[in-house]
Formats: structure tokens, sequence, C-alpha cells
């Protein structure tokens, strides 16, 4: 089987920020190491407490799909929040962002999530899925997201009809589609 081409400009390797692995050198990689590097440096969360390269995989209707979680951000040795990049528009990553938060962990809910381009970014309260915040300012400093987890309820996991649906959603939003 053949290696499906890449749409992306690939310019070598580099070092991820958190874990030191080797990683493919592209454009969107850059943005995402800006963003571990943001969480560390900036807004005072410890690399311990980042996991990167989370994934959830789906398969329906034919179309097995590995949705990517790019970083999950621990709590109190709890998954509290997760943070997923793409390119482009914010509103079309929002409901994969919450499936995905809905069902990556096999024992709650994560209460919050995180879609951003680089540029933008929207804190997601993903009971609700309602908008708590706009804008990089709303990627949440480590004692926010100590008070917003204090506050948060880490509802059962979903299970049956509900648990599928959500995993639907993200196999949908998340299947590899050609940009070009």
């Amino acid at each position: 089987m053949s290696t499906p081409k890449s749409h992306h400009l690939v310019y070598g390797t580099l070092k991820d920020y958190l874990t030191g692995e080797e990683l493919i050198d592209t454009d969107d990689e850059r943005i995402r190491q800006h963003i571990s590097m943001l969480l560390v440096e900036k807004r005072g969360f410890a690399k311990e407490n980042l996991i990167p390269r989370l994934t959830i995989e789906t398969l329906f209707a034919q179309s097995f799909v590995t949705s990517k979680i790019d970083i999950t951000i621990l709590h109190n040795n709890k998954q509290a929040l997760i943070l997923r990049y793409g390119p482009g528009s914010l509103v079309s990553r929002e409901r994969s962002a919450i499936a995905a938060a809905r069902v990556l962990n096999p024992d709650y809910q994560i209460p919050f999530a995180v879609v951003t381009n680089g540029k933008d970014a929207e804190l997601l309260d993903t009971r609700s899925g309602k908008i708590l915040g706009y804008g990089l300012e709303s990627i949440p400093y480590c004692d926010t997201l100590s008070t917003l987890v204090d506050n948060a309820v880490f509802s059962d996991p979903l299970t049956g009809v509900k648990k599928e649906r959500e995993l639907r959603i993200l196999n949908a939003f998340d299947v590899e589609r050609c940009c070009l």
C-alpha cells in the first residue's frame, strides 16, 4: 500500500517542545509547537500536565478516521481541557471539539475545549456547547483553568446511542479531505 501524498509543505523534522520527540516539520506543526510554548511559558502550565497527540478512531460508512486531539490539559490528574488546532474558520471546528471532549475519556466527559487556528481561539463549555471566550486570550491560564474546573461538572461518560452520535460527528467532521 502506498503512502498518500501530503498536501502540506514538509521542511524536514523538528523536536517536539513537550516531549522531545522528532516530528515532521510543517507549517501546521510549527503552529502547534508555538501553542505548546504559549501554554507553558505564558499560561503557566507544567509540561507534564500537557498531553500531546491523543487520538480517537472511528469507523462509519466504510470511512475510517483518526481524530487528533492536539493537546489535552490535566488538572489534578484529570483531563480537564482539550485543545484542537486547525487552519481556517473556528466555527467549523466547534462541534467536533465538543464531540471529542465528550468521548475521549472512558470515565467522564472532559468539561472544556479550545479550538484555535493559531491566530484566534474559542473556549467552549462542552456540556452546554456554549462559547465561554473569544480570542487567543480565551486560552486559559493555569490558575484560571483551576477556577473553571472547581466549578465544572465532569459528567458521566456517554454510552449507547449518545456516544455513537458523538463518534459519528467526529468521523464526519474529521475525515481527511484534500484542501487544494
